[in-house]
């Protein structure tokens, strides 16, 4: 794990908000009352990783919670041979490693620093009894995790029941509404490589180049070297909806 120390003054980490604005941002921490919230960003510590930096490894023990205060973070799985499938990127304001956190086993992921990120970190022996205290809390724990577990059901659902340009077009554009930004009126970018987006999907970065290349040629994306601009997300949908029926 690498992680900020005293002694790391060659890089400038980014500014660290308090426990307590990331947990009232966040939708686990928001409903809480503001004497709550000090109790529990109390329990909470605050560390900064280095892009590259490995939180923590699928198998290692969940012993705590995190929390994005800054930075981007990746969630991905390993398979055996050592292929690696991308499963999330987490932003400010949300939480990861909560499912290991509840059932005290080994981590079901790897969570790997995009960006030199700062993090809110509540560990497992105080989180609990908190959660106990705080019905509320829990709820939202469960909606959190039913959404987890949704968005899990939807990639086996994909893999299953589509063909691969539309488990593409899928994919691009759930990755663009959820982190990327307006261009142009009607157009979408997304900062992602060839390579990052084919580990979302678990298969050939040649396979989405040859996909991305017939879009680019009927104008519905734009290509950078580790960006792609959707130009048309109508005809993306309608070959969703293609490879579903299919």
């Amino acid at each position: 794990m690498r992680q900020m120390t005293d002694s790391d003054d060659d890089r400038t980490p980014p500014t660290l908000l308090s426990p307590k604005a990331v947990l009232r941002h966040n939708y686990l921490f928001r409903s809480l009352s503001d004497t709550t919230l000090e109790r529990l960003a109390a329990l909470a510590a605050k560390r900064t990783y280095y892009k590259g930096a490995v939180i923590f490894s699928q198998g290692d023990e969940g012993d705590a919670l995190f929390g994005v205060a800054s930075g981007r973070v990746r969630i991905s799985a390993s398979a055996s041979g050592g292929r690696e499938v991308f499963l999330n990127i987490m932003e400010p304001g949300d939480t990861f490693g909560e499912i290991a956190v509840m059932d005290g086993l080994p981590r079901t992921a790897n969570a790997i620093a995009l960006d030199t990120s700062a993090l809110v970190v509540i560990q497992r022996a105080d989180f609990l009894p908190f959660l106990e205290r705080e019905p509320q809390l829990a709820i939202h724990l469960l909606k959190l995790m039913c959404e987890r577990l949704r968005w899990t059901s939807e990639l086996v659902e994909e893999s299953a029941f589509m063909d691969g340009p539309a488990r593409l077009a899928k994919r691009l554009l759930i990755l663009a509404s959820l982190h990327g930004r307006a261009a142009r009126v009607g157009h979408l970018e997304l900062r992602i490589s060839q390579a990052e987006l084919a580990r979302f999907l678990g298969i050939s970065r040649q396979i989405v180049n040859q996909h991305l290349a017939d879009w680019r040629r009927l104008g519905w994306i734009e290509l950078g070297r580790t960006q792609i601009v959707i130009r048309n997300t109508d005809a993306l949908r309608a070959m969703i909806a293609e490879g579903a029926r299919a």
